[in-house]
């Protein structure tokens, strides 16, 4: 029997993710104007938050990019997201909607699935809205959504960790990139 998710308070916490230093530097810029977002220089896994974000394809495969490396770490969470989008989606989770599925582990106990494209190792337009479709989706999924036993999400998971949104595989530009998860920020939390 799984533990009780355990309970945080509060806003959210967004942590943007870079091992680079063209997306470290657009992150920055980013979270100068918003408190509650914060930027680490290095790999998604070294922070401590509840939630990691998969910026992945719509169908829940887990094999390129972050992915592969969350798939390593987290053994079963590809089949997790798998069954998730094959039971709540039919098979296919569309870019601009995401869902939240337990890693196995007590830190991050979750990983956020938000589709930055819908095959997987697509190459995506340099001004595609992608990354800010899918940051909405999690900001979203954060403020209204619920686990399967109807406990919210916010009530859970107080720090979110993400990595670039469709900067990798996908090739979008760091300050495409960056201008969409800040412009998603604000549409769902208010403009800083």
């Amino acid at each position: 029997m799984a533990a009780a998710p355990r309970r945080v308070a509060g806003a959210l916490e967004l942590v943007l993710c870079a091992r680079e230093e063209p997306l470290a530097d657009v992150w920055d810029e980013v979270a100068a104007q918003r408190p509650d977002i914060r930027v680490h220089r290095g790999s998604v896994l070294d922070v401590s938050a509840q939630a990691v974000v998969s910026p992945a394809n719509s169908y829940g495969y887990m094999r390129g990019g972050i992915d592969a490396v969350y798939a390593q770490r987290f053994p079963a969470v590809e089949q997790h997201v798998r069954s998730a989008v094959l039971a709540l989606h039919g098979g296919e989770l569309p870019v601009g909607e995401a869902l939240i599925v337990p890693t196995g582990t007590d830190e991050p106990a979750w990983l956020i699935t938000a589709p930055t494209m819908r095959e997987p190792s697509e190459s995506l337009a340099a001004e595609t809205v992608h990354p800010y479709l899918a940051a909405r989706a999690v900001f979203r999924l954060w403020r209204d959504g619920a686990l399967e036993d109807g406990t919210p999400v916010r009530a859970v998971v107080g720090t979110i960790a993400t990595p670039g949104l469709g900067t990798g595989v996908g090739g979008v530009p760091p300050q495409v990139c960056g201008r969409q998860v800040a412009a998603a920020w604000d549409a769902v939390f208010g403009a800083a």
